[in-house]
């Protein structure tokens, strides 16, 4: 199939092209702002599908907002028309569309331009009122407030947060995408007239600002948001994308002795604590228990000697673990335990613990094994 995307090297753009591509369609025709505009005649010609994601949104001058909007429309179903090509055509709205302002009135006239033409020429119009979208190659101080929050935050830069109870509306870009692609292939989410993307999310403006903040606050306080709460999820994913290149890693605290070191990599309030022990040739860690903290450890380097004892037993337990294989043991409650290195190198020992270390409660006991 021969697809048409205006728009192409735009947020929407690229996000779809490149699933597109992913998903094995290849004949794609890829109009944007720089193209040459004798290549939209061949485009209209020969295409069998279009996406129609040009548009103004931040213009100079407002009259632009009816020149991009409506003109370019007009301009593309014009070319169509001329080869009777019927395909059908999706075309990005806004919710703003609904409102009396200028760029809401150049979305509406887009619209009902392409509606108009669908009546003539019995081309099947798609027509997605979007709401705010967010999501990797987004651009700050233009597509969406998350874009903007997302770098400058990760900039050290200040937010504007003009009403924190203000309510947003917003979708992923990933899945627009993926609406989007159903509406290629047939099968759009429609609402109405209107199509509709189907997962979409509520949020305060404050809310959002504290959900971006406290992902800059995680490598400090080594939390992880909530990954069962899809929003987070997406949201993290988006303010990774902003990260300056000179700023993907972070240091971690690592508690070192004598006898190795200490590291916590990850807290979460939900699913525990993970943490990287080094542990130097003869050493033994551990001798301690615990009432209803438990913990799985595993060897990635090196070789060791996990033993276990019930507290009320005598009866000594012994697993010998390596890097060579990878093995989980899990540390049940109730007996005291220690790990020795009785190998020649550092072990390098892989260490969850069902919660999150409390210095106040740290239901750890001191016993030898």
């Amino acid at each position: 199939m021969k697809i048409l995307v205006t728009g192409a090297n735009g947020f929407v753009g690229k996000n779809l092209i490149s699933e597109l591509i992913n998903r094995g369609y290849k004949d794609i025709y890829k109009f944007d702002i720089d193209t040459d505009k004798a290549l939209l005649d061949e485009y209209a010609k020969n295409c069998e599908f279009v996406f129609h994601l040009a548009g103004v949104n931040r213009p100079k001058d407002e009259k632009e907002f009816m020149e991009g909007n409506f003109g370019f429309t007009s301009e593309l179903l014009n070319l169509l028309r001329e080869y009777n090509n019927k395909s059908p055509i999706l075309i990005t709205s806004s919710i703003q569309a609904e409102r009396d302002n200028p760029y809401g009135n150049s979305k509406r006239a887009g619209e009902e331009l392409l509606f108009n033409y669908s009546r003539e020429l019995g081309a099947k119009a798609l027509v997605y009122r979007l709401p705010n979208l967010f999501g990797k190659w987004s651009r700050p101080n233009y597509n969406t407030v998350v874009a903007t929050y997302c770098n400058n935050v990760a900039r050290g830069l200040d937010i504007q947060i003009n009403n924190p109870d203000a309510e947003l509306t917003l979708c992923y870009i990933d899945d627009v995408v993926d609406e989007f692609i159903r509406a290629l292939e047939g099968t759009p989410t429609m609402q109405e007239k209107y199509c509709v993307v189907p997962i979409f999310y509520n949020i305060r403006l404050g809310e959002l600002a504290d959900k971006i903040k406290g992902f800059k606050e995680s490598r400090k306080n080594l939390s992880v948001a909530d990954m069962s709460d899809l929003l987070s999820k997406k949201l993290y994913s988006t303010y990774l994308s902003f990260l300056p290149t000179d700023d993907f890693s972070y240091d971690l605290k690592m508690n070192c002795d004598n006898r190795g070191s200490f590291t916590e990599f990850i807290r979460t309030s939900e699913r525990g604590q993970v943490s990287v022990n080094v542990s130097k040739p003869g050493i033994t860690k551990g001798n301690h228990w615990h009432h209803t903290k438990n913990e799985k450890f595993l060897v990635v380097s090196g070789e060791g000697l996990i033993r276990f004892r019930k507290i009320d037993s005598e009866d000594i337990i012994e697993y010998r673990v390596s890097g060579e294989k990878l093995q989980v043991v899990d540390i049940p409650t109730g007996y005291t335990h220690s790990i020795v290195n009785v190998g020649e190198n550092d072990m390098v020992t892989i260490m969850w613990a069902n919660e999150a270390f409390n210095p106040e409660k740290p239901d750890t006991y001191f016993l030898e094994v």
